[in-house]
Parts: C-alpha cells; sequence; structure tokens
C-alpha cells in the first residue's frame, strides 16, 4: 500500500482528491473546520518536501453551476487553517485551471472550484478525468468519504498516474483503523450496532460476526429483534418484513460463538417528543401507545461490563433518539464507557455519520483511539466491499 511517505515531493504538483465538504452558515462561513484540519499533515508533508498542492473537493449537490456551492466562500477558512495563503482557481477545468496549476510555484497551495459543477466528474469521466490529471505530476487521494465513489477524481483520475499514485496520511490511517479492527484485532472484539433499521446494517452484521466476539445491537433496530423473540413492543419503530431474518442473524450468531446483547429495559415515551411523559419498562412489555426511545439503566449496566471488558471496541449507531436530551443518556453512557475502555488500553473505532456526531457533541472525540471521516464509505468496508477509490490506488 504506497502512501505520502514512499514519496519525496521536491518540485512535484500534488494532485489531492479531499473531502473539503464543509457545513458553510447563511452567510457562507464554514462552520467546522474538522475536514479541512484532517487534510492538513498530509499537504504540509508535501509543501515541506518542496512541492506544490493542487486540492480538488466537492461541496454539496449543485445542479450545474451554483454560485452558494462555490469553493470559493471556503478560501479564508482554509488558509487559515493551512497557515498558506491558498489562490483560488474560479474553475476546476479549461484554461483556467490550466494557467493557474503551471504557474504554481514549490510551497504554493491551489484550490479548484468545485468539481460537481460539472456531471461529468460524478458519472466518472474518463475525459474528465484525463484533464483533471493533466494538472499535476502525481496523483494522492485524501478523500475516505468520498473513496466508495467511482467518480472522476476519487477513482478513475488515478489511471492516468500508474506509478506515481498514493494514498494520503488520512486515507492510510482510515484504513489501517478498520483494518485494525476488521483483520488485525485484539480480543476480545466488541462491535456496537445502533440506528433505527436492522435492514440498512444486515450485510454489516453478516460480515462482521466472523470477526467479533460480542455484538451490541440498539437504537430502533432494537425492536425488530425483540418483536421477533415475541417481546411487546407498543408504538416502537419496527421493520415487520425483517422479523425471520432478525431470528436468523440470532442463530447464525449463535453457532458462531458470538454473544448478542440486546436492550433488557428502555426508555419509553408516550410521544416521539422531548417533552413527552416518560417510563423505564422492561423491552419486552412496552405498552400500547408507548415507544421505546433510548436504552435503560438495566441495559447501560451490561453494555458497561461488556465494553469494559473489550480490547476492540468499533462503534457505528446511536442508543437512542440522542438529538432530544431526554433521550441522549444511553448513547452518552456508551460513548463514556468506551472511552474509559480505551484510557485502560482498548483500540476503539467510532464511524457513521450519527455516532461521529454524538462523539463530537458531548465531547468524546479526543478520548477515542480513532473517529473515521466517512460515514457511507465506512459502512461498505464494513460490509466486505473494496472500495473503488482505494483500489484504484492499489491497482
Amino acid at each position: 500500500m504506497k502512501t505520502l511517505n514512499d514519496f519525496n515531493f521536491n518540485n512535484k504538483k500534488a494532485l489531492i482528491r479531499v473531502d473539503f465538504n464543509v457545513p458553510l452558515d447563511e452567510n457562507f462561513n464554514v462552520t467546522d473546520v474538522n475536514r479541512i484540519e484532517a487534510a492538513k499533515p498530509t499537504i504540509d508533508k508535501i509543501l515541506a518536501d518542496g512541492g506544490s498542492v493542487i486540492l480538488m473537493s466537492h461541496l454539496g449537490r449543485p445542479k450545474g453551476k451554483e454560485e452558494q456551492y462555490s469553493l470559493k466562500h471556503i478560501v479564508d477558512t482554509t488558509s487559515k487553517v493551512l497557515g498558506v495563503d491558498v489562490i483560488f482557481a474560479t474553475d476546476c477545468r479549461g484554461e483556467v485551471a490550466q494557467n493557474a496549476a503551471a504557474n504554481l510555484q514549490p510551497g504554493q497551495v491551489l484550490l479548484l472550484e468545485n468539481l460537481r459543477f460539472y456531471p461529468e466528474e460524478e458519472a466518472g469521466d474518463v475525459a474528465f478525468a484525463k484533464e483533471l490529471a493533466s494538472l499535476g505530476t502525481i496523483y494522492v487521494n485524501d478523500a475516505f468519504g468520498t473513496a466508495h465513489r467511482a467518480h472522476a477524481s476519487t477513482t478513475i483520475i488515478a489511471q492516468f498516474f500508474p506509478n506515481e499514485k498514493c494514498f494520503g496520511l488520512l486515507l492510510a490511517k482510515e484504513i489501517e483503523s478498520l483494518n485494525r479492527v476488521l483483520n488485525n484485532s485484539v480480543k476480545p472484539v466488541t462491535a456496537v450496532l445502533g440506528g433505527s433499521k436492522v435492514s440498512s446494517k444486515i450485510t454489516v452484521i453478516e460480515n462482521i460476526l466472523d470477526k467479533v466476539d460480542h455484538m451490541i445491537l440498539g437504537g430502533g433496530m432494537t425492536f425488530t429483534f425483540v418483536k421477533a423473540l415475541g417481546g411487546k413492543i407498543g408504538d416502537s419503530i419496527c421493520e415487520d418484513d425483517k422479523l425471520d431474518l432478525a431470528l436468523e442473524i440470532l442463530q447464525k450468531a449463535k453457532e458462531k460463538g458470538v454473544q448478542i446483547h440486546i436492550p433488557v429495559d428502555v426508555v419509553a415515551a408516550n410521544a416521539f417528543a422531548n417533552d413527552a411523559q416518560t417510563q423505564i419498562v422492561d423491552v419486552r412489555e412496552i405498552p400500547d401507545g408507548w415507544q421505546g426511545l433510548d436504552a435503560g439503566p438495566k441495559s447501560l449496566e451490561n453494555f458497561r461490563k461488556v465494553i469494559m471488558d473489550s480490547k476492540t471496541i468499533l462503534w457505528n449507531g446511536p442508543l437512542g433518539v440522542f438529538e432530544m436530551p431526554n433521550f441522549a443518556n444511553g448513547t452518552i453512557s456508551l460513548g463514556e464507557y468506551i472511552a474509559e475502555s480505551t484510557a485502560h488500553g482498548a483500540f476503539s473505532l467510532v464511524g457513521g455519520g450519527d455516532s461521529v456526531a454524538a462523539v463530537k457533541q458531548f465531547g468524546l472525540e479526543e478520548k477515542m483511539s480513532y473517529v473515521s471521516t466517512g460515514g457511507g464509505a465506512m459502512l461498505e468496508m464494513l460490509e466486505g466491499r473494496i472500495l473503488p477509490g482505494i483500489q484504484a490506488i492499489l491497482d
């Protein structure tokens, strides 16, 4: 696996695919710089070697050239984070981009306009990829968040750099962290899978059953399993067409010697609202008109034991409706247990939009071994798929 450290970038023009799809407020100010900061070590190494950097990214889902999705809005913030004055090209192709790249000197950083202003980017157009490739002398992919898409700038472009291509430090770290959980883990290994639907996690569950010792299932998907086992779930969310599948998963886990842990009690509410009335009930006896919105105290006690005994922990998905403060306790507690276990030497990997949002919101990010930057990409790797953006560098 070729990474940034296998190359010297002196006098090279590094064309880097980054994921600067950052949130902006109504005045176009960047409200979260994490993704820009995550790419900084890669950019720093190239500049320190005496190279120059050409940054390619998308922003949002524009339909054609839409001013609100212009990457010009992030130039000042990117300059501040990198500590270098970033030059902006008002196009990512054609004469504007060609001239800006040609004039780039060692130590300089150029940011190209939004790649998705052209439909050819998402279509994986070869001619568009070739045009982008002509701007640099070496290709670096450092965008894990888009590595599962076979787009022009994430996958197709790599063929124009048969020997001069590598993973950036961020993408290499993502692959290494996932590998550490899936293939080189220290036992016991625990996977915590939350979220509302079993259907969105089936392939993940099936793929990792061979690799884990414990699996904690929480969030809305709890109730599909509980109902399948004959429990009464009141008005809780449930995928009725997945009841047989839930039983199959439990049977497979049993055959493989994997212990499945499901909440035994829940915080139930009489409405899906933060100010609803609540009561703690047995997960198998939720009254009609009530729905489970968070894990209960006995469940958390059980989960804590499992987490504290684990040496490798994967967390994907919350334990409750953590967006509502009254139903956030389960997710916060789980995060605290994982942080505590990590402090005692466990390796913890957090990934997937909601879990990442939760660890950031509750100030637990620094206490985890690694927090992934890619939601969909991480899920696909957990499903056992080889991501096109990763394969393109390996080929």
